[in-house]
């Protein structure tokens, strides 16, 4: 009878790991260009890359990841050039076919600016006359601080980090608006590339970012319900901090 009984166990098993297997997909989802220390194009890692693949892995699936410029990546999703995107960057996708699943990660954005400058932001009128920086899609973000900016040509959006910075530290820019951690990456790579004194800054924390700006998006409604769950799984497990800690410490 035990033999019945572990025999019926072991064939559901089987039946389950056929099933899972059968439902495993290789999915492609499209990444902006290198932000380190959350995406790393030349080897497929980074926080935000390393967090979505695990979170897949756990109903068998495989990330494949495809780089964009940050503000294509609304394009790529609604030409079904890729299965997924890192983020709607501004665009609602759900007209184009498009689930919305829970953020993998949360861009921790601050305007930055030199200490030099002395310049005090704390309302948006303190932007008249100042010219920003930022990666592509912020001003339909944050329209309260930037409308205005945008408006009269005094902002840029570039997806190049170290274009931003380099545009603060080298005077032609007034703010930056940046993850704080891939502001200090790239401050810390451009002090070694031209050996230059790192320029202290003051961050100006004026936006409360939302979960709901940063959600992966979708084009299979099981493979999101899966990463869901996958997301679930990694931050319970304790993987999600081992993640962020192997690259904040970079």
């Amino acid at each position: 009878m035990m033999k019945i009984i572990r025999l019926k166990y072991s064939l559901l098993a089987f039946s389950l790991l056929l099933s899972n297997a059968s439902g495993a997909a290789e999915v492609s989802m499209a990444f902006s260009k290198e932000i380190p220390p959350y995406i790393f194009e030349h080897n497929n890692s980074g926080i935000e890359i390393d967090i979505i693949t695990a979170a897949l892995a756990h109903k068998g699936h495989t990330l494949k990841p495809v780089y964009f410029p940050l503000g294509r990546i609304p394009y790529a999703f609604s030409n079904k050039l890729v299965d997924a995107v890192m983020g709607d960057i501004g665009v609602n996708l759900k007209s184009q076919g498009g689930f919305y699943a829970k953020a993998a990660v949360i861009y921790d954005n601050v305007f930055i600016t030199l200490k030099s400058s002395a310049i005090s932001l704390k309302k948006p009128t303190d932007f008249d006359l100042l010219s920003v920086v930022s990666f592509q899609g912020a001003e339909k973000r944050y329209p309260k601080w930037l409308k205005k900016v945008k408006e009269q040509d005094r902002f840029y959006g570039v997806s190049d980090q170290l274009t931003q910075v380099k545009l603060l530290y080298f005077g032609r820019y007034d703010v930056v608006l940046s993850d704080r951690y891939i502001f200090r990456f790239f401050a810390k790579k451009l002090k070694l590339m031209h050996g230059l004194d790192v320029q202290e800054v003051v961050e100006h924390k004026l936006t409360i970012d939302k979960p709901m700006d940063y959600r992966p998006v979708f084009r299979d409604k099981n493979i999101r319900d899966d990463f869901n769950f996958g997301l679930n799984k990694v931050k319970e497990s304790g993987e999600f901090e081992r993640i962020y800690s192997k690259y904040i410490s970079l």
